[in-house]
């Protein structure tokens, strides 16, 4: 099996790559340090997928900035850009498409969190989704939730997660805003590497949510990086300030009853493989 990962310099790309070399060839793509050039902003004439490729992975994308200039260019990576990927497949036979999405595809225009961003992701969802379909080609779409992972490669990704974990580390008091203790979904990029393998091994097609076990509040993270770090860090709400807005979703297991698989790496395990990573770096 030949697989082909567009978005080759991508914190997800990374975690994928040990796991998909266990059973296939892997190549990545990109506009630099990948085997192979392919930009999503290209016109379609110069999008070309390599020969004898079986599953294509997306894992490209822009997280979105405000005015017109990010919201044009976030339009034209994620949803047009993925309408080209598709139409690249096709014309080189590629057996299955593999699109990340994300969670935030499914916040609704009353979400504080709802943006261009999650615009773009449900857009491309319903693109991709349409042209497969017409053209019989076979999708899997998942959304996961936040992931997070371990190194520096992943603050980006997670700037939150990583402030409580560097004032953790050096026993700094951590400040939470306001009075409401606010809920979050996180994915180990490790649970979700393994999850796209098992999607494509066992030929699983369709749109899935990708989430962990459970929402965590904010207390609870900081509490398990305390616990990680071994820290003298105490946690404190400042009342006078905003709350924070939620953001959790409800569980969905459609996809893990189908693989027969659930994510492994609870948010304490997560904080914990980071504090082991940087005791060992030093």
């Amino acid at each position: 099996m030949r697989i082909l990962i567009v978005g080759g310099t991508s914190s997800l790309t990374k975690a994928l790559l040990p796991v998909l070399l266990r059973f296939a060839e892997v190549l990545t793509a990109g506009r630099e340090k990948c085997d192979v050039y392919l930009s999503l902003s290209d016109p379609i004439e110069k999008m070309e997928i390599p020969r004898d490729i079986d599953v294509v992975i997306n894992t490209a994308a822009l997280s979105g900035t405000q005015g017109f200039n990010g919201m044009f260019e976030t339009v034209n990576i994620n949803v047009l850009g993925v309408l080209k990927l598709c139409e690249a497949c096709k014309q080189a036979r590629v057996k299955h498409i593999v699109h990340v999405s994300s969670i935030f595809a499914l916040l609704e225009p009353s979400s504080p969190y709802y943006n261009a961003y999650s615009l773009s992701k449900k857009q491309s969802e319903e693109l991709a989704a349409l042209y497969c379909n017409t053209n019989e080609m076979p999708l899997t779409i998942i959304r996961p939730s936040q992931f997070y992972g371990v190194g520096e490669c992943y603050r980006k990704n997670q700037p939150f997660l990583f402030s409580i974990m560097d004032k953790a580390e050096l026993d700094e008091n951590i400040f939470i805003y306001g009075t409401n203790d606010a809920v979050r979904n996180f994915i180990h990029i490790e649970d979700v590497a393994n999850i796209i393998a098992l999607i494509i091994q066992q030929e699983v097609f369709g749109i899935y949510n990708c989430l962990s076990n459970e929402n965590v509040s904010y207390s609870e993270v900081t509490k398990a990086a305390i616990e990680a770090f071994e820290s003298k860090s105490i946690l404190k709400f400042l009342r006078d300030k905003p709350d924070i807005p939620d953001n959790g979703f409800n569980r969905d297991d459609r996809l893990f009853t189908k693989l027969e698989y659930t994510p492994q790496i609870s948010i304490k395990d997560g904080m914990k493989k980071e504090a082991t990573y940087r005791k060992n770096r030093r």
